[in-house]
Formats: C-alpha cells, structure tokens, sequence
C-alpha cells in the first residue's frame, strides 16, 4: 500500500490514463452521444409523425420541444442531487429513465402520449450535461483534461451522424418494400427509428450497470476517506491511501446551491451560462429542424413526400459530418489557443456561417457551405468549450450544480430556438431568421469577451 503526503490530486495530475479512467470516459461519452442521436433523429421523424398523427403546428412544436424542456428541468434538479448523493449512483437512475421514457416514446399512441416520454427523454439528457462533466473532470488528470472532457463530448456528433444514417436506412428500406406507398413509412418509420435509439440505450445501460465508480473528489469533500481511497485505487491502478493529512477536509468549502450567485462565483455562472443560452438558440433552432431547412432552401421544387424527405435525411447526414470534423478542430485547437479564444472565433464563425445561409436563396453549393461553415464552427467552438468550462470554473462540492444550472440555462435557449423559431418563419420568413440568429452569436462572442477573465478557469 502507498502511504504518501502527496494530495490525490497531485497523484491523479501525474498518473497516465488507466483502464478505469478509460471506463469512465466510455460511460459519459454513451450517453452524450445517445442525446446526439434522440437530438437529431426525432427531426427526420417529425415528417412521418405529423401525418401518422395528423398534428397541428403547435403538436410539431410541442413533440420537438418537449424533450429540451425536460433537458432544462433535469439539468436544474438533477445537477444538485448529484452534487449531493454521488456521481455514480445518478449514472443508474439516469440510465433507467432514459430506457424507460424512450420505450414509451417507441409506443406512444397519440400526440399527447408522446410528449409525456419526450419530456421523460429530456430529463435523462438533462442530467446527462452535470453528470458527465463532472466525472470526467474529477477523474483525469489535468493535462489531458480539455481534450477529454470534449472527446467525450464529440460523441454527441457521433449520435448525430448515427442518427441521420439511421433515418436514412430506414426511409431507404420502406421505399424498397412498399414503393407505390407512403402510407406504411408514415405509420412506422417513426416507430422504427426511435426505436434504434432504444435498443442503443439498453447497450449504453448493460455498460453502465457493469461498471460504476464514484469519484474519489466526491468522497475527500465529504470527509469520506476509507471511500475515498478504495475509488482512488481502483481509479489509479495502484493501492493508495488517501488521509485527513494528504487532503485535508477543509482545503475546500462544502458550499450550498447558492454560492452560484455569489460574489465570488456569479462571474463564473454568468459566464458559462449567458453564452450557452445564445448558442443553443442557434444549435437547436438549426439542429432539430436542418432536414425542413434544407429541404425549404434546396428542395422546394419536390412534390413527392418520400423523396423530399429521403433527400432532405441525405442532406442531413452530409452536414453533420461537419460537425464531428468541428470536434476535432476542439481536440487540436483547446489548449493551444484556450477555452475563451476558442470559444470567440467559434461563435464569429458561426454568425458567418448563418450569414451564408441567409444569402443561399435556393442555390444547393451555397446552403451547404453556410452548414459547413456552421457546423464546423459551432463544435469546433462554443458547442465544445461551454460544456468544458461548466465542469472547470467550480470547486467540487457545486461542480455538478453549476454545470446543471449552466446546461439547464441554455436548455431555456434550446426551447427558444425549437418553440419560438418556427413560429418566427412563418411569420417574417427563413432568411431573416437565419440573420437574427447571425446576430446572437455575435452578441454571445461579446458577452463571452467582456466576461473573461475569470479566476477559476484553468488552463487559460
């Protein structure tokens, strides 16, 4: 047994990557990637379910939005409970309602049934952002910590891009089985789809339940030091021993939800919360509805259902590869250039993109560039440094709360994006919408510069 005066902290920044700590990415980046997918499938789906259920234009908002909303209240609740029971027991509960809530959605029976588990999918993903976050933050070493924690959070283009794929085949196979028929792809093709998402849940959930370990920070906050040492072991490789000596109980306060408004952290708040709140009117409000903006900027000209559809999920899929390549782009760039550079030219790059867009007026080269240039930006950017700098700029007895407030914040500009946004097209049309998004990513780029610098942010 190693008896040792060095901090755990110090033994985990020295550490080389283990097999544990390579788990523990493997679970958060499972379920990050599964919102990934229920993110952007459910937009190639809403075509089928406004005909199988005959929903109105309030319906389609309410079935896109429901599970943003329960993103928002899960990340709010969930964040705190975190914080106060343990990592490792949330990641269960988390995975138990998102299995739950994604069968009922793969069962639902009418427009009403199905907002009820997509608000339940909400929840699961909303615990998803302070949950994953935080375990990989208190359980990698420092160096290595931004790539980590946005590798794992690349995974969500990875489920993006799985899910316009799958959409793809499944529309393929329905025009293959019954070509003189859109009637069977309209009843269950929805059904088929969300499906996959169920079936990657429950091989998300046999991993998890296989394998849960409570970060080694949680236990040393709460005093809790036989816990800690046994998860520090087991998360190191080695046998150590973690003491009142090596890590005093009070090298950190044991703060309350409220010091997130603080004076000495609501700079902090503000920060990873203000900008996240823009972007996620810009990422849902173009995410969710990318197949209707492309087959409205590029499609307009067919009449056949099936094939507008099939074209529109082609097109999907195509700019979603923009978005694992903007992960990379986070990999390579975060600790050469720092979170608040990246995240500035991230969402000037953004607005660019959105610009673009707004000046396409159908031509094909053009609304594809304007999503390269988006999606490239976004990821490379703000998508991944909001979400790393919500698990860096908190001690660890609120890290989860702050994360859940930062992610349930955005997710209030998420319902904006999904709710308000189509209601706005219809009423001043597609180009002046993409131009009012434009402008707030460079409000967010402002508001992020003038909030910088923060004394919490590591790595800066």
């Amino acid at each position: 047994m190693i008896i040792t005066t060095t901090s755990f902290g110090q033994q985990l920044d020295r550490a080389k990557i283990t097999r544990t700590m390579w788990l523990l990415w493997a679970l958060s980046a499972g379920l990050i990637a599964l919102d990934g997918f229920d993110f952007f499938i459910i937009g190639i789906a809403l075509s089928f379910l406004k005909r199988d259920f005959s929903l109105s234009s309030s319906e389609i908002a309410a079935v896109a939005v429901a599970a943003i909303v329960g993103s928002l209240v899960g990340s709010l609740t969930l964040g705190p409970i975190t914080d106060k029971i343990g990592r490792g027991i949330m990641l269960v509960v988390d995975i138990v309602i998102f299995i739950i809530a994604t069968a009922g959605t793969v069962l639902a029976w009418n427009a009403t049934s199905l907002i009820v588990f997509r608000f339940l999918v909400g929840i699961a993903i909303g615990a998803d952002y302070p949950i994953s976050v935080s375990y990989i933050t208190e359980n990698v070493p420092s160096r290595l910590r931004g790539r980590m924690v946005i590798g794992a959070f690349s995974f969500q283009a990875v489920g993006a891009l799985l899910g316009a794929v799958t959409g793809l085949i499944i529309i393929h196979l329905f025009q293959i089985i019954y070509p003189d028929s859109a009637q069977p792809a309209i009843s269950y093709a929805w059904r088929w789809m969300l499906g996959v998402g169920l079936v990657l849940a429950m091989a998300v959930g046999i991993l998890r339940f296989s394998f849960v370990l409570e970060s080694p920070s949680y236990y040393i906050v709460r005093g809790e030091y036989d816990q800690a040492s046994k998860a520090a072991s087991t998360l190191l490789g080695e046998s150590i021993t973690i003491t009142p000596e090596t890590d005093p109980p009070k090298t950190e306060p044991t703060l309350s939800y409220g010091a997130l408004f603080s004076p000495q952290y609501r700079r902090s708040t503000a920060l990873v919360s203000i900008p996240w709140f823009l972007q996620d009117i810009a990422t849902y409000g173009v995410g969710i509805f990318t197949p209707a903006i492309i087959s409205k900027l590029a499609f307009t000209g067919e009449n056949n259902f099936m094939v507008r559809t099939m074209a529109s999920a082609k097109g999907s899929a195509f700019v979603d590869l923009f978005l694992i390549l903007g992960f990379l782009g986070a990999l390579l760039l975060v600790e050469r250039l720092g979170r608040i550079k990246l995240q500035i030219i991230g969402f000037l790059g953004m607005a660019v993109g959105l610009l673009i867009l707004s000046g396409s007026q159908s031509n094909l080269l053009m609304v594809f560039i304007g999503f390269f240039v988006f999606n490239l930006m976004m990821n490379a950017g703000p998508n991944s440094t909001t979400f790393l700098l919500s698990g860096e700029v908190f001690p660890t007895s609120i890290r989860a709360s702050g994360a859940g407030f930062a992610a349930a914040f955005a997710k209030a500009g998420a319902v904006l994006g999904t709710f308000v946004l189509p209601i706005l097209q219809t009423s001043f049309g597609i180009y002046f919408l993409l131009l009012l998004l434009s402008s707030f990513c460079i409000l967010a780029a402002i508001i992020t510069y003038l909030l910088f610098p923060v004394e919490n942010i590591k790595n800066e």
